[in-house]
């Protein structure tokens, strides 16, 4: 991990915010991956969980009413459940950093977790390890990320309504935004049931293609007329994380959260079906005095806009087109 301290200009990503660190590790073989939001000297979190098939660590632990209010790192990963095994690379990595709860006999790194269904694509026999969990935190800077198939955003695809030979690539993007001493930064790795849409103009970015076209075909009129094959729980999913230098206690970050996932509906059409598990973090680890109305609203523009990012710099893998083709 390279310490680069406080950043003197936006690179419009999570590490914006002074103390946090983006890494990521890609196998492009298997067509998976992982990535990794530390923030080792510890963080405020907070969660909103809107999709009835998340697959998660730790969400428990960053709702209101528990006792432990700092997390360590937040880890995203494909492989589905298999992927949260990354969380364990992670938490060797920060004990052996020093890094973690103090319990008073070991200190214990607090890292939740969430993951995406991805093994329609590359080898679904390999995937995210504690090994690459690992490996991502080596590989995390303060420096400006690369977005599009990379970290765990590698296998996403969207609109997966009608299966991967129908969808367009997914992926991770990330986006900040600064309103005084304010920051607010996001990464989402999409990888939706639903289109993305501009919402400024309303149209479809990438998402469900028409079989003998090759245009798009609106995902929300064809669920809304009950158009609806055969699609598995849980393999459609959403990630983020939302971080910021306001001084927010568990209960404002888990509210910024909530607000944060408006960025979702603003953007990925339609949204939080039960076949999605979309997941929000909030990280927050700063003195900056905010409201978390402001900072929620910040968020949302910054899911929103990394949303777009996420497939807009995402290229053609396994077999499966990016919205730039």
């Amino acid at each position: 991990m390279v310490d680069e301290g406080v950043n003197n200009k936006l690179y419009h990503n999570v590490t914006d915010v002074p103390g946090i660190f983006l890494g990521q590790v890609s196998d492009y073989e298997a067509l998976t991956g992982c990535t990794v939001v530390l923030c080792p000297e510890g963080a405020v979190g907070g969660v909103d969980v809107k999709g009835p098939s998340p697959g998660t660590r730790e969400t428990d632990l960053l709702r209101p009413g528990y006792r432990v209010n700092v997390v360590h790192a937040v880890v995203l990963a494909g492989g589905s459940a298999f992927g949260l095994d990354t969380a364990g690379g992670v938490a060797r990595y920060l004990e052996e950093q020093g890094y973690g709860y103090d319990t008073g006999i070991a200190k214990v790194p607090i890292i939740p977790a969430a993951v995406i269904f991805d093994l329609q694509l590359g080898k679904k026999s390999v995937r995210p390890d504690a090994k690459m969990g690992y490996d991502a935190c080596l590989a995390a800077t303060a420096g400006k990320n690369a977005e599009g198939c990379v970290g765990a955003g590698t296998g996403a695809a969207v609109g997966n309504l009608l299966g991967p030979g129908f969808a367009t690539k997914g992926g991770l993007g990330s986006w900040s935004l600064q309103q005084g001493e304010l920051i607010v930064g996001a990464a989402v790795v999409v990888n939706a049931l639903g289109d993305v849409v501009d919402p400024a103009s309303g149209e479809i970015v990438a998402g469900l293609r028409h079989p003998k076209n090759g245009g798009f075909i609106n995902t929300r009129e064809l669920i809304a007329r009950g158009d609806v094959g055969r699609v598995l729980p849980g393999t459609n999913t959403v990630l983020g994380v939302v971080v910021t230098n306001a001084s927010l206690a568990k209960e404002q970050a888990c509210r910024v959260a909530s607000l944060a996932c408006l960025g979702l509906a603003s953007t990925i059409s339609p949204a939080h079906t039960e076949y999605d598990g979309d997941t929000m973090f909030v990280l927050s680890r700063g003195t900056i005095e905010a409201s978390s109305d402001q900072v929620g609203i910040l968020a949302a523009q910054c899911v929103a806009q990394a949303v777009l990012r996420a497939v807009r710099e995402a290229w053609s893998l396994g077999g499966v087109p990016a919205a730039c083709e």
